[in-house]
């Protein structure tokens, strides 16, 4: 479940609890070492490596999740068809191996992170896993790829990029405004050019964009149904290792379902013993299915999202891309 201290920090980033002086503190160390980090960019001591192609990043300035993979999936498909050929690299939060590793449909998620994994079923493109984004992106370009989409890494400055997309959450947005662990910030936030906004209202400058939920899918099977009729079925239970996991929830009490809800800690390995006592369906987001599979839950299912934006902000990276050169 949802760990004490993850329920704590989210009480004092997005809940009006005023964090305290210890945690303002290390705040201000790691501000500290945010400036001295862009003081040696700013002086050419570190420098940001060019690797020959359009790199395209998204990301977020907050702890958490914002909605980047849904955008992710849907801009490398939009991409696909207007004729580009993405690699996708990642660092692969939370997985259990450090190696780089080229993903593929063979590749367990704890190997290569539960988002790779999502996203290379999804779009079928080349997604390379590697702490060092720079190295990922060149085995990407080896690989046949012509432009490179980086999961994250808005504070990853190594790897230069030409686009950068921040991915807010539009009801939480920056919380309290803080920087780590104070507030939910990873670095004060700057203007990347196009700012995406996962839900809420979008403010003049900002791209809107909606998570749309398809038909539930059968984790055994593949079988299909629709939301709405697991109202009927008795006790449901609904369960999301994602950054912000009553978002998932009010998804499905939107359809009209009223299930047992059971939050779990971003990035979560799950094991059988989690779904102990869980009798009836068991609802759950695409990232969580990808490592539930081979727990044989005979009553799981889960729930995709397809991200919907103007296509104007499509037509806005298309551009762009036409003036990068090669």
């Amino acid at each position: 479940m949802k760990s004490a201290l993850e329920h704590r920090l989210t009480q004092r980033w997005y809940g009006g609890q005023a964090p305290g002086f210890g945690s303002r503190l290390l705040a201000g160390t790691y501000h500290a070492a945010l400036k001295l980090r862009a003081g040696l960019y700013a002086s050419g001591l570190i420098s940001s490596q060019r690797v020959g192609v359009p790199v395209i990043v998204v990301g977020n300035f907050t702890a958490g999740g914002t909605g980047k993979t849904p955008l992710i999936v849907a801009l490398a498909l939009r991409l696909q068809a207007r004729g580009w050929r993405p690699g996708i690299v990642s660092r692969g939060y939370g997985r259990r191996s450090k190696a780089p590793i080229a993903v593929d449909a063979d590749t367990p998620p704890e190997r290569c992170g539960d988002e790779p994994k999502l996203i290379f079923e999804r779009t079928q493109c080349p997604v390379f896993v590697d702490g060092d984004r720079v190295a990922a992106a060149s085995r990407a370009i080896a690989a046949g790829c012509n432009l490179v989409l980086s999961d994250d890494g808005l504070q990853h400055h190594r790897l230069a990029r030409d686009i950068e997309i921040e991915v807010l959450d539009g009801e939480r947005r920056y919380g309290n405004g803080l920087l780590m662990p104070a507030g939910p910030l990873r670095e004060p936030p700057r203007d990347t050019g196009l700012r995406v906004v996962n839900g809420g209202a979008a403010q003049a400058g900002e791209w809107g964009m909606r998570l749309h939920t398809g038909r539930a899918i059968a984790l055994a099977g593949g079988r299909r149904r629709e939301l709405a009729e697991f109202a009927g079925d008795g006790v449901l239970h609904a369960l999301a290792g994602i950054g912000h996991p009553e978002r998932f929830f009010a998804v499905l009490r939107a359809q009209g379902l009223d299930p047992v809800e059971h939050p779990f800690p971003d990035h979560h390995a799950y094991r059988a013993e989690d779904f102990a006592g869980m009798t009836g369906a068991i609802l759950m987001t695409e990232k969580d299915a990808v490592k539930c599979r081979d727990l044989g839950l005979e009553q799981g299912w889960y729930v995709p999202v397809e991200a919907e934006l103007d296509e104007g902000f499509y037509d806005r990276i298309l551009e762009r891309l036409e003036n990068v050169s090669p």
